[in-house]
């Protein structure tokens, strides 16, 4: 598995790398967000070690460009910061990290975060092979998912499509934020319930008609999420 270390700090990169090659993980590195954009084209890794605080591009637009621009990988972005403050982590995410980490921070937690997001992509076996409802197809066994009314493929990363595939495999449940995070990282999750929140909102940017007022993804007060699907013949209108 291909990693890519993006950290200005030189002595922080190379502990980095010694911890993730010690575990079998073939490391790249670079200090600055214009060289991680080129290397995350060339190299197409499976997972992406990105500090926040950078020269040129900020850790932020780095990964919302990687985001936009996704090539024949999708990678996890594991977000490193020095800042711990809640509202940063929240932009992070919404950005499109998959996790988010604080410095200081022990380099054998940096492993286990990794290998966990890694494990993501390991628990698509026994699922029936394509969930329908009257406005979404998601393929499990292709990882696609499309739009059905209007016909449109849609662009998700890998954790956006793991959340519809569950919402549209199970309409009507109700998903607690706990359970969401227990199916989707299978209890390798060390960070902030809120992290849902975080991904819920940019899945709705990508397949509700309004995402400030959802139709599909809707918020049970109090509790968490459910996924409700109108009839095909119910008006609905999307943003351009």
């Amino acid at each position: 598995m291909d990693v890519l270390i993006v950290e200005d700090e030189a002595e922080i990169a190379a502990l980095i790398q010694l911890y993730l090659e010690k575990e079998g993980f073939t490391c790249h590195t670079c200090g600055d967000g214009l060289q991680a954009l080129a290397l995350a084209q060339t190299l197409q890794p499976d997972v992406i070690v990105l500090d926040l605080m950078l020269p040129g591009l900020d850790g932020l637009e780095v990964c919302a460009r990687i985001r936009q621009g996704a090539g024949p990988k999708d990678p996890y972005i594991l977000m490193v910061t020095a800042r711990g403050e809640e509202v940063d982590r929240i932009i992070g995410l919404s950005t499109g990290a998959d996790d988010y980490l604080v410095k200081p921070f022990s380099p054998r937690e940096l492993v286990a975060r990794v290998r966990a997001l890694l494990r993501r992509s390991l628990r698509q076996g026994g699922k029936s092979p394509q969930h329908h409802s009257p406005h979404f197809r998601v393929d499990l066994a292709e990882r696609t998912a499309q739009r059905l009314n209007p016909s449109e493929p849609l662009t998700l990363t890998t954790l956006e499509f793991d959340l519809l595939a569950t919402f549209v495999g199970a309409p009507g449940r109700v998903w607690t934020r706990a359970q969401l995070i227990d199916k989707l990282w299978d209890g390798d999750f060390y960070g902030d319930e809120r992290i849902v929140d975080a991904h819920i909102a940019r899945l709705r940017k990508k397949v509700e008609p309004e995402p400030a007022q959802p139709q599909f993804i809707k918020t049970v007060i109090g509790v968490g999420y459910k996924f409700e699907d109108p009839e095909p013949g119910d008006s609905l209108t999307y943003s351009p």
